[in-house]
């Protein structure tokens, strides 16, 4: 993948909404220590995380109360 972009990444997520609360989640889990699901070579942790994302790598997970 040359170059990732936003359609790339809405493929696998719901809204654009989702997809920047997914990108920082990722950032943040990187920055804490977590490896990378796809190999990219000198880019930035955000680019990384929309690549996994973009790849089908990182999913949303759904929380559904029950009453």
């Amino acid at each position: 993948m040359a170059r990732v972009t936003i359609e790339d990444c809405l493929k696998n997520v719901p809204s654009r909404f989702a997809l920047v609360h997914m990108a920082a989640q990722r950032v943040r889990q990187v920055k804490e220590g977590a490896d990378f699901l796809v190999k990219s070579s000198k880019n930035e942790d955000v680019v990384t995380a929309l690549r996994e994302i973009a790849a089908g790598k990182v999913v949303i997970k759904m929380n559904i109360d029950k009453d």
